[in-house]
């Protein structure tokens, strides 16, 4: 295969992102991303120390995407929801990706530029000190943990079949829930999910 004589950033995170993409985080090596640009596995260390970077790499290429800059004429809620909707809209071509941004959340500009937006609605809400630490917190947990829920373990899924089949004898909750839960759209759940954290922090902060 003809090897390039240079390569970028660039085309390193979008190769490792197809290779993320088609075999999932398990296929990502030095020898696969080299496949993929036709180029050697020896020849990718001029560019990339290891693994781990071509992860920074590719969280980077998916969260560059995202528009950190808050809308300004809504109530700080809606700002929040805005944000987190960009990154879910982001990842969602990608969901294999997400398990990679609390690894690199500290050094990544995507997710610094996107947690010091939303940090900036927090304060301007009232937060500060350790209260804006936990909203912050658990707004990244939501969005890490739905997104990855949405993709890898769908409420469409064969496990709500399962668990609605479960007896009720023993399990007359979750037999329920389950069955109640193969109506739920993707949408409704992640937004539902949303409000509930966000009808929170509203409950704690110290203005409307």
């Amino acid at each position: 295969m003809p090897r390039p004589r240079s390569l970028t950033p660039a085309q390193l995170a979008a190769a490792a992102l197809a290779v993320v993409d088609r075999d999932g985080l398990a296929g990502l090596t030095m020898r696969a991303v080299g496949k993929e640009l036709g180029t050697s596995t020896m020849a990718l260390y001029r560019y990339v120390a290891d693994r781990e970077e071509l992860e920074g790499l590719v969280v980077e290429l998916v969260l560059d995407r995202v528009d950190s800059t808050p809308p300004a004429d809504l109530p700080w809620p809606e700002r929040l929801r805005v944000l987190v909707e960009r990154v879910r809209a982001a990842t969602g071509a990608h969901p294999a990706v997400v398990p990679l941004f609390p690894a690199h959340r500290h050094r990544s500009p995507g997710v610094l530029r996107w947690s010091e937006a939303v940090l900036g609605v927090l304060t301007e809400a009232g937060f500060d000190g350790t209260r804006r630490v936990i909203a912050l917190r658990g707004l990244l947990s939501y969005v890490i943990g739905a997104i990855q829920l949405e993709h890898l373990g769908p409420l469409s899924g064969s496990g709500t079949v399962t668990m609605a089949q479960l007896p009720r004898t023993d399990f007359p909750l979750m037999a329920e829930t389950a069955q109640a839960a193969r109506q739920v759209g993707p949408d409704e759940e992640f937004g539902g999910g949303l409000d509930v954290l966000l009808r929170g922090l509203v409950a704690h902060s110290d203005r409307d």
